[in-house]
């Protein structure tokens, strides 16, 4: 039966305008994906300890030789590593972090980052501080933990101050062993490289009459609220900051800690960067008891980011309990000023 023409029309009409709604219809699947973004979220992490503001800073990554474990056996640290599931190949990411604390008083950096000095995956200090909600020119005061280039090269840009209104201190220990010209010429090829990092990241301070050093081992108390606490081994003169506000405590402790998932089970396997690693173990050692006994909050340069938590004595060793991401509560805040 041949149909007429408006009818035939109409039923392709209707045809047409149905295949279209099916297509509209079709799984978001069966079309193209977009293209996967591939960027992380800004390396900052924020929490309240007592009335303080702390911002972890997240310099990046540098991988680190497992070799460069001393005290230990080659197959121990491939069993630590894997029972923490921590790959070996091409190298142990192990973090760069900074800490920024607004005391209310005073904004306090612990440790700059690595500027330029160890390659292109760090460097990133100054960029998540801004990310962050500050300014390098805010900063009051910078906390050296000591004067690796890690930890201090992100001082200085170009040979000038990156915080032009901060005052520098550390430790006079590590001060009189990495600015002195004499230890340089002594040390061997390797190591020279450090004293110049050193010495070039505190000079615009120096010549601002913006550097200073103390004696960790008095308690020495830079700014308010904050307590020097001697860890020397890993330098002559490293030092972590205790950080008090009300009943709570935060301690950053600097470099006690460059692997989680070995030292932590091990506290007595050192590092071969390490000035005296037999102090530093010993220093390690003493760190995780007192931390574990009083349930102290501690924050590590070289701790997974944001490298916060809390250290727990294990059967075997300690445990790392990294923190809860969680929001800052209002209960938390302090009145504006």
């Amino acid at each position: 039966m041949k149909l007429p023409n408006a009818l035939t029309h109409r039923l392709a009409g209707s045809l047409l305008a149905g295949a279209a709604l099916f297509c509209t219809m079709l799984p978001a699947a069966l079309a193209a994906p977009p293209d996967q973004v591939r960027t992380q979220a800004p390396g900052y992490y924020r929490m309240m300890v007592g009335q303080f503001e702390v911002t972890a800073l997240y310099d990046g990554y540098i991988d680190l030789d497992p070799k460069l474990f001393k005290y230990t056996s080659a197959r121990e640290v491939q069993r630590l590593l894997a029972r923490m599931f921590v790959a070996s190949t091409p190298g142990m990411q192990t973090a760069v972090n900074a800490y920024l604390v607004n005391t209310g008083s005073n904004l306090v950096l612990v440790d700059a980052g690595t500027a330029s000095c160890f390659g292109p995956t760090l460097g990133q200090v100054v960029n998540n501080l801004r990310a962050a909600g500050y300014e390098p020119a805010q900063v009051d005061t910078v906390l050296l933990t000591h004067l690796h280039g890690d930890h201090a090269c992100g001082l200085v840009s170009g040979g000038q101050a990156v915080f032009p209104n901060a005052t520098v201190y550390v430790d006079k220990a590590d001060a009189n062993y990495w600015l002195s010209e004499t230890n340089a010429a002594a040390a061997g090829k390797d190591s020279q490289a450090l004293f110049g990092m050193a010495r070039d990241a505190v000079a615009p301070y120096q010549a601002a009459n913006r550097f200073r050093t103390f004696d960790a081992v008095t308690g020495a108390e830079p700014v308010p609220g904050v307590r020097t606490v001697a860890a020397y081994g890993h330098t002559p003169g490293h030092t972590g900051y205790l950080f008090m506000s009300g009943k709570a405590s935060l301690l950053l402790w600097g470099d006690i800690v460059h692997n989680h998932a070995v030292q932590f089970r091990r506290p007595s396997v050192s590092m071969e960067f390490d000035v005296d690693s037999h102090a530093a173990a010993i220093t390690r050692s003493r760190i995780f008891a007192d931390a574990a006994k009083g349930k102290l909050w501690v924050g590590g340069a070289h701790l997974p980011f944001p490298g916060i938590g809390h250290v727990r004595r294990d059967t075997v060793g300690y445990e790392w309990v990294p923190v809860e991401y969680g929001p800052i509560r209002e209960d938390q805040l302090a009145p504006q000023r």
